[in-house]
């Protein structure tokens, strides 16, 4: 999310649709690639750009902001969660910032979320702080992501529960049951609990998936899943990511959530990277105590706003 205060002295256009074209869908991409490049990170979140293809998503609305026919902004509004107001993000081209736009595209999802509303701030600088301020917005939450290096990597072997074995995943065999533990382990989180088969094939889909990095846990007795550790790689930086984590309610508490963190460290480490990343709530105080005993810092926050309730 990012701030512009002065009105232009142009025409500005903004369309919402349930979906987007496949040419639409290529030049929102480009503009959030062009964004991160001067921003120095993504202003739209992996969920967000994955569903900028493959046609409509229920409650999913993207906005369009033109100036004079020129594509220079962009928003994305989900209202999927059944409690919490609809979640949005922004972005506007950095060559088009100061001009009002961001206001313009924030005041737009004011209007169609019916002034309930969380947004994101990838980052948290002083001119989304600022927007937010604007649009009458206060800070809700804050997600951190936190880094260490890989290079002296020297954790204790992990110690599984008596009877848990590890396997890696095999795409289109563990689907059903993997979204099934991963609904139990995030019942409190609607944002990864939440996820379907249509979001697990987008992400198979991707060029950094990959099962060999996509660790489950199950019962020796009856092959039930009980935990996961699903690592990623972002090739284009040299960095892994301990990108989701989860042990089935039942499971929790025996230490098989550390050593899975551990077994997908060592698995990251070995493929010669040498920083891993993570992102976690920083109200999450158990978990933040137990990534920071692992050696990870905080690298950088992203602050979600939203709406007085």
């Amino acid at each position: 999310m990012t701030d512009e205060q002065q009105p232009p002295a142009t025409m500005r256009q903004i369309d919402t649709v349930d979906a987007l074209t496949p040419s639409q869908a290529e030049a929102v991409l480009g503009l959030i690639a062009d964004a991160a490049r001067a921003d120095g990170q993504q202003a739209v979140s992996e969920q967000g750009r994955l569903q900028l293809r493959g046609g409509a998503r229920t409650g999913v609305r993207h906005l369009l902001l033109t100036v004079d026919g020129e594509f220079i902004g962009y928003a994305q509004l989900e209202d999927t969660d059944p409690i919490e107001a609809p979640a949005a993000e922004l972005v506007v081209h950095p060559a088009h910032r100061g001009r009002g736009h961001g206001r313009a595209l924030g005041t737009a999802l004011l209007g169609e979320s019916g002034r309930r509303l969380r947004i994101w701030a990838h980052g948290g600088h002083s001119a989304a702080r600022h927007l937010a301020q604007v649009l009458g917005l206060t800070l809700f939450r804050e997600l951190r992501q936190m880094r260490r290096t890989l290079g002296d990597l020297d954790l204790p072997e992990p110690v599984l529960p008596e009877g848990v074995s590890v396997r890696t995943f095999v795409p289109g065999q563990d689907d059903t049951a993997w979204l099934a533990v991963n609904a139990d382990a995030f019942a409190h989180h609607p944002e990864q609990g939440s996820l379907t088969q249509r979001d697990l094939d987008d992400r198979k889909a991707e060029p950094w998936f990959d099962p060999a990095g996509f660790f489950l846990a199950e019962r020796e007795s009856d092959g039930e899943l009980v935990g996961f550790h699903w690592t990623k790689v972002h090739a284009d930086e040299n960095l892994g990511e301990v990108y989701v984590v989860g042990v089935r309610s039942g499971a929790q508490g025996g230490g098989l959530g550390k050593a899975l963190t551990t077994i997908g460290l060592n698995h990251l480490a070995a493929a010669g990277l040498p920083t891993a990343m993570l992102y976690v709530d920083a109200d999450n105080k158990a978990a933040v105590s137990v990534y920071e005993r692992l050696g990870f810092i905080t690298h950088e926050t992203d602050l979600m706003y939203r709406t007085e309730s």
